[in-house]
């Protein structure tokens, strides 16, 4: 096994992935970053030799077939962070007016493509005394009119990765919440509106390096106490 650390980000186009992307490659690491949209995809591998573009739909079976291909031609995986997410229609239906069809493809991104990877993948960070990552919401716990199908796929993700790391003790397994931040899918929740008030990912990632360098227990963990737990002098 080689010594550069490893990671698969899906989503990783745009928002947080892209952005963990870049903080992860200046720190070293060797970073494959997957998503549908192949120009942006290329825009970040461009910025960092030490990032891949892999794109595709982690929904589609055959695609995360070519990730698990990539990833054992690089010998080790040390960090899965499942990042893609959908949000579902917008604007953001009732639940008891959401579509079947919008509702199981929100699910099929959310929750059945993070656990089909996480299986594909797992004897990689298995071998690394990896660290997998599922990206969680606010939605996920409280709960917000309109939000029903992703707070409710959220919800599912997080208690697969309380079961996840339950199962696999050798490993660190987190659900971590971001928190609201100024990403074209939080602006897609809000049609219209200005959210430039919300945070840029940028300003987020430090929490989620902290995950990775202090190794805290495994468990579910918010971007704003982490952030208040590194500076202790900061009020909440």
């Amino acid at each position: 096994m080689n010594g550069t650390r490893t990671a698969l980000i899906t989503g990783g186009s745009a928002g947080l992935g892209r952005a963990s992307a870049l903080a992860l490659a200046e720190r070293g690491w060797e970073v494959i970053v997957t998503g549908r949209r192949v120009e942006p995809l290329d825009r970040v591998a461009a910025r960092a030799h030490t990032v891949t573009a892999l794109p595709g739909d982690v929904t589609d079976p055959g695609h995360r077939e070519r990730i698990a291909v990539e990833i054992a031609a690089r010998g080790r995986l040390d960090l899965l962070l499942n990042n893609a997410s959908a949000l579902g229609p917008s604007p953001m239906p009732s639940l008891a007016e959401y579509p079947e069809d919008a509702l199981a493809q929100v699910f099929a991104t959310d929750v059945l493509a993070p656990l089909a990877l996480i299986a594909a993948l797992i004897e990689h960070v298995r071998d690394a005394g990896g660290t997998v990552i599922n990206i969680s919401s606010d939605a996920a716990v409280e709960a917000y009119a309109g939000w029903g199908g992703y707070g409710a796929a959220k919800a599912a993700l997080d208690h697969a990765s309380a079961v996840l790391a339950v199962e696999e003790p050798g490993l660190a397994v987190y659900a971590f919440d971001p928190g609201d931040m100024r990403t074209e899918m939080h602006q897609a929740a809000f049609p219209g509106e200005d959210i430039s008030d919300r945070p840029d990912p940028e300003t987020v990632v430090p929490a989620l390096l902290s995950l990775l360098d202090t190794s805290p227990p495994s468990g579910r963990y918010r971007a704003a106490d982490l952030a208040v737990a590194a500076n202790p002098g900061v009020s909440s």
